[in-house]
């Protein structure tokens, strides 16, 4: 091999070992801000990089504001969850218990995303919203389709029509109450799922 074969060949393998550590940051940055924003909203950035192991000059190369990070982790969340509804259902023996569990994690970050403020209401963030609503129905739709074949939902229900239905989750109060109140109205939608929907 040539000298200069041998150095770029050195050169393309520091590349994909700076690109590989570069995408782990990103997770890590990503993982650090779901934890704390989770926590507190207006948690400061520098406590994100604390936590994600990585200096604040990587976290604002990745993210170079505080709403790039915001969006970077809703996405994260939402890619995340909706890529886990086999999952979800191979754990659970139950249809029905999968949907519960699945549509309480969703709350929960949506939940999150409510607590964030103005940084969630920009045309990005609306334009990111958007897009995860066509992945999002997808995944509800397994989960409807099982639970239709477990006989628990009545067949013909549109999964969008389930969604509004179920967004009651995200208002609920975060707290013990709130979580009652959840129970009772997800056995009241599933008492009116088993009746078939009604013609337009």
């Amino acid at each position: 091999m040539s000298t200069m074969g041998h150095d770029r060949g050195m050169t393309d393998g520091t590349y994909g070992t700076q690109r590989k550590a570069a995408a782990r940051n990103r997770v890590a940055i990503i993982e650090a801000a779901h934890e704390l924003f989770a926590q507190n909203p207006l948690v400061p950035l520098s406590e994100v990089a604390k936590r994600a192991g990585v200096g604040a000059g990587t976290l604002y190369r990745h993210f170079p504001t505080r709403e790039d990070l915001i969006l970077g982790a809703y996405q994260h969340d939402i890619e995340r969850l909706t890529a886990t509804a086999d999952d979800v259902l191979a754990r659970h023996s139950s249809a029905k218990a999968a949907f519960v569990e699945w549509f309480e994690t969703l709350s929960a970050y949506i939940r999150i995303k409510h607590g964030l403020g103005d940084a969630l209401h920009s045309a990005a963030a609306q334009e990111l919203i958007s897009a995860s609503w066509a992945p999002v129905t997808a995944a509800v739709k397994k989960l409807v389709d099982a639970c239709v074949a477990e006989g628990a939902i009545a067949p013909g229900h549109d999964p969008a029509d389930v969604i509004m239905l179920m967004s009651f989750l995200w208002r609920v109060a975060n707290n013990d109450e709130g979580a009652a109140q959840g129970r009772r109205l997800i056995a009241a939608v599933f008492d009116g799922l088993q009746s078939p929907p009604k013609p337009a």
